[in-house]
């Protein structure tokens, strides 16, 4: 059976922390072959959400407190009442599910735990995330919303993304499906040279 934790830094192990610290550095740089300073002083400020089966760790992800986010909206019109006095949101980073436990809804468990904790704490604040692009759709299927363009953040495509609990909230999701821009592409290419065949025409006569 899967349980789970958060606690601050403070309250962790040192068996705790090396056990975080070697997954992330399993998943984040070994696996996706991204060499980058994985540990930062954020770690001392976050609540740290632990999935343990049988006392290992099976899967990890931190919360970031608004005080110390540093990811900021793009496009969101929030209403103000809903924000934080520094009128910055929590934030989800470093989701991570071992190799052997993924496929097993374990990543959906751990983000709702989050999201749960983060709504009681931080009274509905929305909530920011840099999100890798290939999780766009997970991530939309927990009610995140894409806010602005995909940016690369140590040579990986993330996108912010934000879920926000108030109804008027409104993002303006700027990421266009390739598919759709390929036909409204050939569409403009077909109406120049129709106009450039019409053009010919027009001198012939």
């Amino acid at each position: 059976m899967t349980q789970f934790s958060i606690k601050p830094f403070d309250e962790l192990t040192n068996v705790d922390i090396y056990h975080i610290l070697k997954a992330r550095s399993q998943v984040f740089v070994v696996e996706q072959h991204c060499a980058y300073q994985d540990m930062d002083e954020v770690d001392f400020d976050c609540l740290h959400l632990v999935a343990h089966q049988n006392e290992v760790l099976i899967g990890y992800c931190r919360i970031i407190p608004p005080e110390f986010t540093k990811l900021r909206p793009k496009t969101l019109d929030v209403d103000s009442a809903l924000m934080t006095k520094t009128s910055l949101m929590p934030s989800i980073g470093r989701v991570l599910v071992m190799p052997e436990h993924r496929h097993s809804g374990l990543a959906r468990q751990m983000m709702m735990q989050a999201i749960q904790y983060c709504k009681k704490q931080y009274r509905k604040a929305p909530i920011i995330i840099s999100a890798q692009t290939y999780l766009i759709s997970f991530y939309e299927s927990l009610g995140f919303v894409a806010d602005g363009m995909p940016y690369l953040e140590d040579g990986i495509e993330h996108i912010t993304m934000i879920l926000s609990f108030d109804k008027k909230a409104k993002p303006l999701a700027l990421v266009a499906n390739a598919s759709t821009v390929n036909k409204l592409l050939y569409g403009i290419l077909l109406l120049l040279a129709s106009l450039f065949i019409i053009g010919l025409v027009y001198l012939a006569i």
